[in-house]
């Protein structure tokens, strides 16, 4: 009988299992519509060619290989709006996070390979990155789903759902983000070594929930500079196909907040466990990222006589 019972409960699990795997199938395909965009900030755009492809993101890039392999040293310019970009309903505090998530993951990618300089330093590459567009986050689909989320949770960890494999997060299929940028390296001469359109939108599923409008576009942000930063450190298309490879040790000690591997990048901030834990509980970018180094400095004042 107890043999009996325990094959009961098992067929239930894998049944309950099963029907969550079944509704959520219609999410996977969910996401925002982000189209890519030229905003006219590369030198150039001739040689962009469709990159290999990838399920989720929209992208063109362009390459010099053994130029690229050959840079040592990198600057990277400060990202900026496009006017089209510049025009969605944002606060200025928000833009400013989500440019410098830009610049940060692009540090952080580079450093693998690169060192890191600032101005008035010239380097072998000069970086520049462009965010075409901007699809706000709808805040009261990503309250409610976060709302969703946090009731799974309770479930699952209660006991009151009992399934071998955990549910995945899932959103709310509407007012869903995104964000479309652009970016190139330079030679000393202006000569363009390596460019990237790139753009993506959240998904329904296994996306991070953060309750602000740039919510969706500071998530992905980071999404870029990985991929940005992996073309320049390999000289290959990152969208090809390959075996996927575990994060080096100083992109993981920068992820937790450690010191990054190249000074130049603290010019960017750090986010560590606090701004993981937030993005877990849906908190908006500004609850818990500081930003750049810049925004806390003070303007010098003249003393007074």
């Amino acid at each position: 009988m107890a043999i009996q019972s325990i094959e009961f409960v098992s067929r239930h699990t894998r049944g309950i299992h099963s029907h969550i795997l079944l509704s959520l199938l219609p999410l996977v395909s969910a996401c925002a519509s982000v189209p890519l965009q030229q905003t006219g900030t590369l030198s150039s755009y001739d040689r962009l060619q469709p990159a290999a492809g990838g399920l989720l993101t929209k992208a063109r890039v362009s390459v010099d290989k053994p130029s690229v392999l050959a840079a040592k040293t990198v600057l990277i310019i400060p990202t900026t709006f496009s006017a089209a970009a510049a025009s969605a309903k944002l606060s200025e505090q928000d833009r400013r996070l989500v440019a410098n998530a830009v610049d940060r993951s692009v540090c952080i990618g580079l450093s693998d390979r690169f060192h890191i300089v600032l101005p008035p330093q010239t380097a072998d590459l000069t970086v520049h990155m462009s965010i075409a567009s901007v699809v706000p986050t709808d805040e009261t689909a990503a309250a409610t789903s976060k709302v969703l989320d946090i009731g799974k949770t309770v479930l699952t960890t209660t006991g009151a759902v009992d399934i071998a494999v955990p549910i995945p997060s899932v959103r709310v299929p509407i007012g869903l983000g995104g964000i479309a940028l652009e970016g190139e390296a330079v030679d000393p001469t202006g000569r363009q070594n390596a460019a990237m359109l790139w753009a993506r939108g959240a998904t329904s599923i296994f996306s991070t929930t953060r309750v602000s409008p740039v919510g969706d576009a500071y998530e992905l942000a980071s999404t870029f500079g990985d991929d940005f930063s992996e073309l320049l450190v390999t000289g290959d298309d990152p969208f090809r196909s390959k075996l996927p490879s575990l994060p080096t040790m100083q992109r993981l000690k920068s992820k937790f907040g450690g010191a990054p591997k190249e000074a130049a990048c603290d010019a960017f901030g750090r986010n560590g466990v606090t701004a993981m834990l937030g993005g877990k509980l849906g908190f908006p970018p500004g609850w818990t990222d500081n930003g750049a180094q810049a925004d806390h400095q003070v303007p010098a004042t003249n003393s007074p006589r």
